[in-house]
């Protein structure tokens, strides 16, 4: 799928899948990552089993824009525009959750939820179609440090575990930095392909 002018056609397919319960391997503004639905259990139990991961990962929602996030999390003046200046951009915020993100996705103790809105052209053209945050995770497998960075190679190793692959070419291969601002002040809690100095 062309990076720069994605078909909407394959767009639309790609956003039906995902509707009728598809995992998908897409990329982002960081790193190429697993999707599926919001509330998709299947989904997530995919996701879990192929990155072996436990039930203390937490997942991220893939917002298209701050009207879509701000139905998920709950956000203070001041946190809002520190969000604002940086956003679409490679950083996931940890915030209060809202009551529209499901229990089994917010932190048991916390009750937060981790949300981004990405600065890619694929990636935004499919959560406009979809209407909808996805749930999301970095793809990267088990006993591997760095995620995959191509499509084709995600398509040759993963085909038979997820139904569809959007490859629009090469994909960094650093995860999003991670800001936690639940306790109300900036605390990064991974650094990564976003520049941590503006929450520093």
């Amino acid at each position: 799928m062309h990076p720069d002018n994605p078909q909407p056609r394959s767009i639309a397919q790609v956003a039906d899948s995902v509707r009728s319960g598809a995992l998908i391997a897409y990329p982002t503004d960081s790193c190429y990552a697993l999707g599926c639905r919001l509330g998709s259990r299947d989904g997530i139990d995919r996701i879990r089993s192929i990155r072996q991961l436990d039930n203390r990962h937490h997942f991220t929602l893939v917002c298209q824009d701050f009207a879509q996030l701000g139905q998920f999390v709950q956000i203070d003046n001041d946190v809002f525009r520190a969000i604002k200046a940086s956003t679409p951009g490679s950083y996931t915020f940890i915030l209060p959750a809202t009551r529209e993100v499901p229990r089994m996705l917010q932190h048991p103790k916390k009750k937060t939820v981790g949300v981004r809105i990405p600065d890619h052209v694929v990636t935004q053209a499919l959560l406009t179609e979809l209407g909808e945050p996805l749930l999301s995770s970095t793809l990267l497998l088990p006993g591997e440090e760095e995620p995959m960075t191509q499509g084709w190679e995600i398509k040759d190793r993963l085909d038979h575990v997820v139904d569809a692959v959007i490859d629009s070419g090469d994909c960094g291969t650093e995860p999003t930095t991670v800001v936690d601002f639940s306790g109300g002040e900036a605390e990064i809690v991974r650094y990564g392909a976003g520049d941590p100095e503006r929450f520093e």
